[in-house]
Order: C-alpha cells, then sequence, then structure tokens
C-alpha cells in the first residue's frame, strides 16, 4: 500500500505528460516560442518582432539574458512566463499571462494545470537553449 501512495506522484506526472504534445522538448518550446513570444521578441528572440515598434519599450533580447547576470535564471524566467512574476519593461501586462493561457487551452482535460506548466516548462528550456554564448 506505501509502494503505491509512493508512485502516485509518479503516475500523475506522466498522465501530465500525455495531455502535451509528443514532441521533443526543444521541438515543442520551439513551437511554444514561435506561437506565443516571436510577435514581440522576433523570431530569432533578439527583441524585434514585427509588433516590438508598437510598445511602449522594447522586448528583451531573450537570447542575452544569461550574459547579463552571469547565469541563467530559470526560476525568473518561468515566473515571467507564467505570470507570478511582473515585468516593469511589459508595461500595463502587454504580454499575456501564458500560464493561464496554457491551462485554457487545455481546459477540461485531464491534469491541465500540469499541463500548462510543462508548456511553460519546455518553453523556459527553448529559452535556455538560445543563450548567447557569455
Amino acid at each position: 500500500m506505501r509502494a503505491a501512495r509512493r508512485l502516485v506522484p509518479f503516475a500523475l506526472a506522466w498522465a501530465a505528460l500525455a495531455c502535451v504534445d509528443s514532441e521533443p522538448r526543444d521541438v515543442a518550446g520551439r513551437d511554444l516560442y514561435l506561437r506565443y513570444c516571436a510577435s514581440c521578441h522576433g523570431p530569432e528572440a533578439r527583441g524585434d518582432g514585427p509588433i516590438a515598434g508598437s510598445l511602449k519599450r522594447p522586448p528583451a533580447d531573450l537570447t542575452a539574458l544569461a550574459a547579463k547576470t552571469g547565469k541563467y535564471d530559470e526560476g525568473a524566467v518561468m515566473a515571467a512566463i507564467d505570470g507570478r512574476r511582473v515585468v516593469a519593461e511589459h508595461g500595463s501586462r502587454e504580454m499575456p499571462v501564458w500560464g493561464v493561457v496554457f491551462e485554457q487551452e487545455r481546459a477540461g482535460q485531464p491534469f491541465q494545470v500540469y499541463a500548462g506548466l510543462l508548456q511553460t516548462r519546455a518553453l523556459s528550456d527553448y529559452v535556455r537553449s538560445i543563450q548567447a554564448a557569455p
């Protein structure tokens, strides 16, 4: 019985994985980036997306995050994506809170919250993968 209880978190994680695309995370992260972020941050994530000029402040160059601070801060990136951290450069929240959007897209599906978290994670992993060498 105790062993079965210990397996529950793993079963939940496995079920959540089934709710998202079965692509590798780097491919899924790039697809998410192109769908949700490229219009502001640009296809190469340098802050030069097609609508960047119409924003109050220019979008960040996402390829330079690690260079600015000396390391990639995964927690800060995930918090900016899912809305736990307000980003001053986004002014009046021009960047949508993607964690909520990810959950709403999976509404009614099992483990929709976990699927949203996994999408946020895939997007953060992609942003990590495009960091310029210091």
